[in-house]
């Protein structure tokens, strides 16, 4: 049987900046608003990056997060997963420090290293445009940003989420990835059942079309079994987000929306986390697959519950 839909929102990210979107949330009132209101739209996870709260720019302070994952977790039963894929200039050992300092139920864990650049971004904005001073050179030097995830950082980054009982959400890139998750598994650094994102659409990565989905979801049955894991998709831009989340609905995948990843609900229409995440709902009711809860999330992935959390 077909598992309920987990939806995942990713909130803000440490790639879309302030100029693009009115909506981007950063400080922390803003960023628990919007988790909030995604849970009650559906969600069953928020995916949290932490920024500087006056200007938006992406920060590693672990002391960021957490006014923001305790009001999260104060009003709403949502899943609240932690990234340790940080931003640019952030080392591995910066982007760890968040694990044993709060023990989330779930975080990021990065399967490779690639090249991860949204340059092309820059020549949509004069530099009268941004609006923040940091913007234009931080979206400029991703041109040169190589997102480093060493064989050494995933050891240990392996041992430290089993240290703090944190189950790793594994990010996948490229086709390659895949091979260095087989990789960890047999060398006992993860163990089946995985949770995989299929991550499609970053400059640097596989494209975020059907066929990559496909192929991804074919290689991955091949290395570790169908039954062994469970995957969703991240689609990058309109209208991948929308085609991809589609696709993994009727695929009996799982999907990840937000404004990390995306900032349109239509053909230039703005929008906010929550309206992404209501537009999936009304997508899998249109093919009438149910919507997970925290709790159902928490069951099928076999989370340790918020009870366990360090936050």
């Amino acid at each position: 049987m077909t598992d309920k839909l987990i939806i995942t929102s990713a909130l803000t990210g440490a790639i879309t900046i302030p100029t693009q979107t009115p909506h981007l949330p950063f400080t922390p009132e803003h960023l628990i608003a919007d988790a909030i209101a995604c849970g009650q739209a559906g969600a069953a996870a928020v995916h949290v990056h932490a920024r500087d709260p006056v200007d938006g720019r992406p920060l590693s302070d672990p002391d960021l997060f957490e006014p923001i994952l305790k009001g999260i977790k104060a009003a709403s039963n949502v899943v609240t997963g932690v990234t340790t894929g940080g931003g640019m200039g952030m080392s591995p050992q910066d982007r760890l420090r968040v694990i044993p300092r709060y023990r989330p139920e779930l975080a990021s864990f990065n399967l490779g290293s690639i090249n991860f650049s949204m340059h092309p971004v820059a020549k949509r904005y004069k530099p009268g445009d941004y609006k923040y001073d940091w913007e234009q050179s931080y979206v400029e030097g991703t041109k040169d940003f190589i997102f480093r995830n060493t064989f050494g950082d995933m050891e240990t980054y392996s041992s430290t989420f089993a240290e703090n009982n944190v189950r790793p959400e594994f990010e996948a890139y490229d086709l390659g990835h895949l091979y260095n998750l087989r990789f960890l598994v047999k060398n006992g650094l993860a163990k089946p059942p995985l949770w995989i994102q299929f991550v499609l659409g970053v400059l640097g990565g596989l494209a975020a079309t059907i066929e990559d989905l496909i192929v991804m979801k074919q290689t991955a049955d091949r290395l570790f079994g169908s039954e062994n894991y469970k995957w969703s998709v991240i689609g990058v831009g309109y209208p991948a987000e929308i085609n991809l989340a589609a696709t993994a609905i009727m695929m009996g995948g799982h999907v990840r929306v937000g404004l990390e990843d995306n900032i349109f609900i239509g053909k230039g229409r703005y929008c906010t986390n929550a309206q992404l995440v209501e537009k999936i709902v009304r997508l899998a009711h249109e093919f009438d697959r149910d919507i997970a809860t925290p709790e159902d999330m928490r069951q099928i992935l076999g989370l340790k519950g918020a009870a366990a959390i360090g936050f």
